[in-house]
This record gives structure tokens, C-alpha cells and sequence, in this order.
């Protein structure tokens, strides 16, 4: 493990831009059509339930990486077995994270551009951050996330100004019902973004005040929740639900209706560069997390010497995982979603902490009845 510490901000800008991530530009949450932000919302707090299960795991094992207590918990060779496969977890999701990053540059800006130059470009930048150290990944967050707000309210300004804003094409309230707005919400959005933070199990021990892991673990999650329901409505009251759904990354067309005193338009660059910070960070933290896996499993002397060779692995899994945008987001809503999701963001870390649990509490009683002897 790398002998380094983060700040609570440093780790709070880290959790915001991993949430945000492609959910911020993509069709989130439409299957509840209107009432999308809505399910956001409830999605939200099924990730938070979610959250309390890694953080009551990271107070019974505060300087322990998820990998770590894994091996604590199951056993050596079970543990083991268990920390890899989420080695090979965190590495899945940075290839997707790498494979939306490229997709959405071909389709908004560099149609002519090889997918395979633009994941190149971005893993050697990440790939640098990473030798660098959790410390140079944290400072910079803190920089970029002032950055990304900054360019948040500028967008929002000029869809404000420009007067596309129609606020009846978010009613009726509820016209569906229930019935979409909870499909929605269970499990789609609680697992995408907000079940991701799983991936924070491995960074946590590296927060230099733990006793506030909590208050800014849900802050981060709260304030991203809010930021994507927001999002959602913004795009739905500017184009419409029927243009929404059919729309691949809905807030480029949102952007892109901005036309002030015909001069002020085609703002599409900054979605782009929105979508660019999220997703290197997004990208970033996955890969990093992988890295200090294999680090801690096979007891590494530090984690620069595998860098390089993971991003290679991650820029050609990224390229292997589906031949198409479509093929890739349909492995992603429907394939994955129960049978590897499910075990790796639920299962096996509730199973953990009742396992975690019992051998404290045994433990606990052992020195007790050792003290009154």
C-alpha cells in the first residue's frame, strides 16, 4: 500500500466526480419519463443504504483496504480469492468508464478519430496521475472540481437566458405512477452511480481525519444526487421526454440550443470538457483502486511498477468488451447489471461485516470473561 495520506475535501472532490461520472450526460434515469429526477432521487438513498453496509466494514477494519479485510474476514485463501475478484471488478469498470469517455468524443466531436487514439490519450494522462501517487490524484481533483462547478453555472446561465426553459414539459406529476419511478430507482440507479462506491473501500484507510469518513462519504453522495436529479430535469424541460429518450447524451442538445443575440452558440465544448474531467477522475480512481489490489495481494513493493502494464490491460479490455455504443450500453442496462453487480456491491460485503460482526462480538466476550478471571 502506498504510504500516503488525503484530505477530507481532497477525498469529498473525489467521490463527487466519480458520482457524477457519464451518468451527468447521458439519458439517466429516463425509463420514468418525467418524473426521472424523481427516481433519481430514490435511487440516492438506496446507494446511501448501500454506503452505511462499506462504512460500518471500514470502522471495524479502518486501516485495512477492502482487499485487506477481506483476507481478515474469510480467511487467507478464501479472502484472497475474493479481494482478486474485485481487483478484476474495479479494472471491468474503468474499461467502461474508458469505453464511454472515447464514445462520446467520436459521436460529439472527433467523428473521424479511431476510438483507439482517443482511450490511448486518455490512459497515458491517467497512467501519469497514478505513478504520480493518491496525492497528486487528490490535489488534483480539488483543482478541477472549482473548474467544473465554474463551467456548471456558466452553462446554466445561458440555458436560463436563452428562454428554452419550459417548465410544462416536466408535468403532470406522477402521470405514470409509481410503478416506473421504482423500477427505475431499484436497482438501475441505486448500483449506477451510487452502489459505485464500493470502489472508496480502498481509499478510505488513506483519509487523514476517518472520523469524519462519513459526514463526507454522504455529502459527496447527497450533493452529486442533487446535481444529476437537476441535471435530468434541466434537459427535460429544454428538449422534451420524447427527445430526451431518444437522445444519447441528452445535455449536448441542451447545450446546443443556447443561441443568444446570434452570437452566443454551438457551446457544446463545454459539456465536453464537463463530461472530460468526470470521466478521467471516474477512470482514474477505478484503475487506481485495481492497482493498490494487486498491490496488496501479492505484497508489492509499491504500486509504480504495475501502472503501466494495468493500463495497458484496461485500454484493451475497454476496446474488447463490445464491438459498438449500443452493443456496450446494453451490456451495461441489461447484461451485467443482476449477475455482477448484485454479488460485488451487495452480497459479498453484507456478508462480510454479519461475519465481521460475529467474530467481534465472540472476540469482545473472550477478553471480558479473560478480564473478570
Amino acid at each position: 500500500m502506498e504510504k500516503a495520506k488525503i484530505s477530507v475535501i481532497q477525498l469529498f472532490a473525489m467521490m463527487f466526480l466519480f458520482e457524477l461520472g457519464s451518468a451527468l450526460v447521458v439519458s439517466y434515469g429516463v425509463t420514468a419519463k418525467k418524473d426521472a429526477w424523481l427516481a433519481i432521487l430514490l435511487g440516492m438513498c438506496g446507494g446511501i443504504a448501500l454506503f452505511f453496509i462499506y462504512y460500518a466494514l471500514f470502522r471495524q477494519y479502518r486501516n485495512l483496504p477492502l482487499t485487506g479485510y477481506a483476507r481478515k474476514i474469510f480467511g487467507k485463501y478464501v479472502g484472497w480469492i475474493i479481494g482478486l475478484l474485485y481487483v478484476v471488478y474495479f479494472l471491468y469498470s474503468a474499461a467502461r468508464n474508458l469505453r464511454d469517455f472515447g464514445d462520446l468524443l467520436l459521436s460529439s466531436t472527433m467523428p473521424k478519430t479511431p476510438l483507439l487514439a482517443l482511450n490511448i490519450l486518455l490512459v497515458l494522462s491517467i497512467c501519469y496521475v497514478l505513478y504520480l501517487g493518491i496525492e497528486v490524484l487528490g490535489r488534483t481533483a480539488e483543482v478541477f472540481i472549482v473548474i467544473l462547478i465554474f463551467l456548471g453555472l456558466i452553462g446554466n446561465l445561458f440555458v436560463y437566458f436563452s428562454g428554452n426553459i419550459k417548465l410544462h414539459n416536466l408535468q403532470p406529476f406522477l402521470e405514470n405512477g409509481w410503478k416506473p419511478i421504482v423500477t427505475t430507482a431499484f436497482p438501475l440507479i441505486t448500483f449506477f452511480p451510487f452502489g459505485q462506491m464500493i470502489t472508496f473501500t480502498m481509499l478510505l484507510p488513506y483519509l487523514n481525519r476517518p472520523e469524519l469518513a462519513k459526514k463526507v462519504s454522504l455529502s459527496a453522495v447527497i450533493l452529486s444526487g442533487l446535481v444529476l436529479s437537476y441535471t435530468i430535469s434541466l434537459n427535460i424541460a429544454v428538449l422534451g421526454i420524447e427527445t430526451v429518450e431518444r437522445s444519447t447524451f441528452p445535455l449536448l442538445s441542451t447545450i446546443g440550443k443556447v443561441n443568444l443575440f446570434e452570437f452566443i452558440q454551438r457551446l457544446d465544448s463545454i459539456v465536453v470538457f464537463t463530461f472530460l474531467i468526470t470521466m478521467f477522475f471516474k477512470t482514474s480512481i477505478s484503475l487506481y483502486c485495481a492497482v493498490i489490489g494487486i498491490v496488496d495481494l501479492f505484497k508489492l513493493k509499491n504500486h509504480q511498477q504495475i501502472v503501466l502494464p494495468m493500463g495497458v490491460i484496461l485500454l484493451f479490455l475497454s476496446m474488447a468488451i463490445a464491438s459498438d455504443f449500443s452493443e456496450h450500453i446494453e451490456e451495461g442496462l441489461d447484461i451485467i447489471m443482476y449477475p455482477l453487480h448484485v454479488p460485488f456491491m451487495v452480497v459479498i460485503p453484507l456478508l462480510m461485516l454479519l461475519v465481521a460482526l460475529i467474530r467481534n462480538g465472540f472476540k469482545k466476550k473472550g477478553r471480558s470473561k479473560s478480564n473478570e478471571t
